[in-house]
């Protein structure tokens, strides 16, 4: 018997400080053993999936009551359920395409560091023998970064769902993954715009008239170096207006945008649309070092409840902060006022 079919499964397994329930299942059953063999590329969770033959996606799949044949088999579902939701994320996320990096805590307190070289610290001028080498300073920050909890309440009977097919079902927890993801990237842009105290706007470009220009964006992009201009975050009626700018018009760009829905900027930057964002702003950034993301922890799901059939008010939720690195790395681009 092959040993992912041995493996017991219990309520504890979620429970386990700075693991997932994947992670613990991999200590118990390591993926690399599988090489090789007709189970290479699942994981741990995929396995067990196989293991109690649950089909969780795709046409014929499973209803939800598939899960809860066997007291181990109830087990996989409340991961079954962060997956989903982290699928929705994953869908919706604009986060990677502004931050510089993701720092993982396992406790709600976290202070950053920060280091603000002035104009004279970053231009490394020649050293003359035996003379100090110019200092960058780096210090941690007077105040934590404000974490914040994102999350939905999952609100259904077992009885209501349990004829559900999977497949069905994911689509429901995919969207709270994308409600989550969306709050999340309100957050970044809050600190984008105001700093992680709250109290630090990012320095402004002044617009030249009612509606951005192609000079605007150019002075945008000017005004970053010694940063690059590598994202510019827009509202519904700025990325309207954005797109309206002769220049923006170009062969070679409206191909990209209507072959791939991917929209460019014509100084290369990534256009990056969010609905919620306020009007009259338009963000450029420097995705390496502008926006560090705080998280504590993945996806958590009341766990206990979900293996007891318990889903009535089930909360799924995800625990993340900001920081902004650089200031320099953020300009925004002001007009309508």
């Amino acid at each position: 018997m092959a040993s992912y079919e041995t493996v017991k499964l219990e309520k504890g397994m979620y429970g386990m400080p700075g693991r997932t329930f994947t992670q613990v299942l991999e200590s118990l059953d390591p993926s690399e053993t599988y090489a090789g063999t007709p189970l290479e590329g699942l994981d741990a969770y995929q396995r067990q999936l196989r293991r109690f033959g649950i089909r969780a996606g795709g046409p014929g799949s499973d209803r939800v009551e598939k899960f809860f044949q066997t007291g181990d088999s109830a087990a996989l579902f409340p991961e079954y359920v962060a997956r989903s939701v982290r699928q929705g994320i994953e869908q919706e996320n604009l986060l990677p395409s502004l931050v510089a990096t993701t720092t993982q805590i396992d406790s709600m307190d976290y202070r950053t560091i920060e280091s603000d070289p002035a104009e004279d610290d970053r231009s490394l001028k020649p050293v003359a023998e035996g003379a100090a080498l110019p200092q960058t300073a780096i210090r941690t920050k007077d105040h934590l970064v404000r974490l914040k909890k994102r999350g939905r309440m999952l609100v259904a009977s077992y009885e209501a769902i349990r004829f559900q097919r999977l497949d069905l079902f994911t689509v429901t927890l995919r969207q709270i993954g994308a409600y989550i993801v969306r709050s999340q990237l309100s957050d970044a842009v809050d600190v984008l715009l105001n700093g992680d105290d709250g109290a630090s706007p990012a320095e402004a470009v002044a617009c030249s008239g009612a509606k951005p220009t192609y000079a605007d964006m150019v002075a945008l992009w000017g005004a970053l170096p010694p940063y690059r201009l590598s994202a510019m975050l827009a509202s519904t009626d700025a990325m309207k207006d954005i797109l309206g700018i002769t220049e923006f018009r170009d062969a070679k760009a409206g191909l990209n945008f209507q072959g791939t829905g991917k929209l460019l900027s014509p100084m290369g930057a990534s256009l990056l649309h969010d609905p919620d964002m306020a009007a009259g702003k338009i963000i450029g950034l420097d995705k390496t070092c502008a926006l560090e993301m705080v998280q504590a922890g993945g996806v958590t799901t009341d766990s206990d409840r979900l293996i007891d059939r318990q889903l009535e008010r089930t909360g799924i939720s995800v625990i993340a902060g900001f920081s902004r690195i650089f200031d320099g790395a953020v300009r925004v681009l002001t007009y309508g006022s």
